[in-house]
């Protein structure tokens, strides 16, 4: 029968060092290893996991080519299995990004520039980055297909739901979330929690979500990094307080069965949203 394919993933927690790539690097090597031994086949890490989070305008002191050394290093590392990692990529034209590869086997195999920079509460992202424009996947194995959206990208539903008809079977959701920083009335965690089990469940698709932990300056990042499955569980998820994996193991046949039954995509109407979109611009 099709669609019967395993795939064992990890999300890592990390607390890397504010704006060095030596330390942060190390981490990754160690976190990738253990991943290996684990059996996994896709390790995802927190957005921008490479430089940490606040790096204001160290921007373009830490950003990296897609060749840069630092990058195939770890490509490198990744051998056998699927690494997905936030860094600041320098693009042409001296464009920097908020940006996501997936590494293996020595080679670069993707790239996500986030999208949806925040400019609210206490994030000035858009002060920083240059915006992606851009929402696609990734083939992970068999009939697993990933995309990577990068935190604020998925606190617009729009871009999920392209990610979607795009064919996704599986989301990855690096994050770099800190307590307060939105307001003082907001959680970021219940809102996480939230907004991760109504995704899983309303498209019937696994989540990884990589959270960092720890201090940077006055901020504080709660973590919570969790694996979800495609009816909005939790299957696996770091400990509190922790950095670490969690490793689970997903079957294709539970996404096939929860499509069937709640069949969000297949009833989305794509050419009904393009029509409205357009008359919408066209106002």
């Amino acid at each position: 029968m099709a669609g019967t394919s395993h795939l064992r993933v990890a999300v890592a927690q990390t607390d890397g060092m504010l704006g060095d790539l030596g330390y942060n690097r190390g981490q990754h090597l160690e976190l990738i290893k253990q991943a290996r031994d684990q059996r996994a086949a896709l390790l995802l890490f927190p957005e921008l996991s490479l430089t940490g989070y606040q790096i204001g305008r160290a921007v373009p002191d830490l950003a990296c080519r897609r060749d840069d050394p630092l990058i195939l290093d770890l490509a490198k590392a990744a051998q056998g299995l699927d690494v997905a990692f936030g860094f600041v990529e320098e693009g042409p034209g001296a464009q920097f990004y908020n940006a996501l590869a997936i590494v293996r086997d020595g080679q670069v195999r993707f790239v996500h520039r986030k999208i949806n920079l925040p400019t609210y509460g206490e994030l000035e992202e858009g002060k920083l980055f240059a915006a992606g424009h851009r929402v696609d996947t990734c083939p992970i194995g068999g009939p697993w297909d990933a995309a990577a959206l990068i935190c604020a990208d998925l606190w617009n539903p729009a871009l999920v739901h392209l990610a979607m008809l795009h064919g996704a079977t599986l989301m990855l959701a690096p994050i770099s979330s800190a307590l307060g920083v939105v307001d003082g009335k907001f959680s970021n965690p219940a809102g996480w929690d939230l907004a991760l089990r109504f995704y899983a469940m309303m498209y019937g698709t696994a989540i990884l979500m990589a959270n960092r932990l720890g201090q940077e300056g006055s901020r504080q990042f709660w973590g919570g990094s969790r694996i979800l499955g495609p009816y909005g569980d939790t299957l696996a998820a770091v400990p509190d307080g922790q950095v670490g994996l969690a490793c689970a193991d997903l079957d294709y046949a539970d996404v096939r069965q929860a499509r069937f039954n709640l069949p969000t995509l297949r009833d989305s109407d794509p050419a009904l949203v393009a029509r409205e979109l357009n008359r919408f611009l066209n106002f």
